[in-house]
């Protein structure tokens, strides 16, 4: 049995090295804990990383001990994503944002082709830019990427909303091109209402309640309705969504959606990224077993305890080799590095 990690996080040091150098917003800094406090824009800082979301080789190694440690396999495939960073790329002015998503994208597609096989990855897109936002998107797909990161708030302050109008197009492409959504909670709009307590009412509900909204509005605005092939993943066992989806049926009737809220919100995706058993199989009950994905948020959480929050939830042999392996082939399209011709 082999696992792939599809909620990953590794940040190419080259792009924040090149934001070092800038005096002007988009910039940052390095900080004490080895990581880099990232400016969008003038008045916020935010990006607070630590040394552990830069060293590729080193994550690779803890997942594959992870592996060996937990009896399935030898080693892990992880699939990078962009997390909360994502939102800088939109948060920018525009013309920053495109360049450093091309800049961000050419890593990920660099480590892919490192790895093959072992690494996958998916880019970042300047989504307050409608036009820049599609022909990134594009050229991403290009360059052997899975797909995108969809911030759950978009541009400074988060005031663009991941049903805008603008972004009509964006869905269209991302459907045509099977490039799958990847939406995670961003550190832009919570915090200030989830302030204080060292962080805990904001990891806790802020960015699980974000994300589960904007995952929502892709439903109320009919993008789901209108792109029946388009592939989004929600963060986080999809937050709040699969607890709270007969109250979205029963007081989104305005909404005038040919099926209720839940049968679209079941089309979607999701990982196992939930330190609480009972909640992983509420998740797994509510979206599908075919609809579930191996991930552990690393480093934001780590495979060993992930791992065993899996296993507590009774899965049978089959059941997990889909979640942990299977499921994420399918859903990303995943290829393998061709084999090698022996002569004879």
């Amino acid at each position: 049995m082999r696992a792939i990690n599809s909620h990953f996080h590794w940040y190419p040091k080259s792009v924040f090295e090149a934001l070092c150098r800038r005096s002007d917003a988009p910039r940052a800094k390095p900080n004490p804990k080895g990581g880099y406090d990232v400016t969008p824009h003038e008045g916020v800082t935010r990006c607070d990383t630590w040394s552990d979301w830069f060293d590729l080789d080193a994550m690779l190694e803890h997942m594959d001990k992870a592996a060996q440690g937990a009896g399935i396999g030898s080693d892990f495939g992880v699939v990078c994503t962009t997390g909360p960073g994502g939102a800088f790329f939109s948060e920018t002015d525009a013309a920053s944002g495109h360049a450093f998503s091309q800049m961000w994208n050419d890593e990920i597609a660099g480590a892919c082709q490192r790895h093959p096989g072992k690494v996958w990855g998916s880019g970042v897109v300047p989504m307050q830019d409608p036009k820049r936002c599609v022909d990134e998107l594009e050229r991403a797909m290009k360059i052997g990427l899975v797909g995108v990161n969809v911030p759950s708030s978009i541009g400074a302050h988060g005031r663009t909303r991941v049903d805008d109008d603008s972004l009509a197009d964006f869905y269209a492409t991302a459907e045509r091109l099977g490039a799958v959504l990847f939406l995670h909670p961003t550190d832009v709009v919570f915090p200030a209402i989830c302030d204080g307590y060292n962080g805990a009412l904001y990891n806790s509900l802020g960015k699980v309640i974000e994300v589960s909204i904007a995952a929502y509005r892709l439903v109320l605005s009919g993008i789901m309705e209108r792109h029946p092939k388009l592939k989004v993943t929600v963060s986080h066992t999809g937050g709040a969504l699969p607890y709270q989806a007969g109250r979205m049926d029963k007081n989104s009737k305005a909404a005038k959606l040919p099926q209720d809220p839940s049968v679209y919100l079941r089309r979607m995706f999701t990982d196992t990224v939930q330190p609480h058993a009972l909640g992983l199989k509420f998740a797994i009950d509510f979206y599908g077993i075919d609809h579930v994905m191996y991930g552990d948020d690393y480093p934001c959480w780590n495979a060993p305890a992930a791992l065993k929050v899996f296993n507590e939830v009774g899965l049978s042999k089959q059941d997990q080799q889909k979640i942990l392996c299977d499921n994420a082939r399918r859903i990303l399209n995943l290829s393998e590095p061709a084999k090698q011709s022996v002569a004879a």
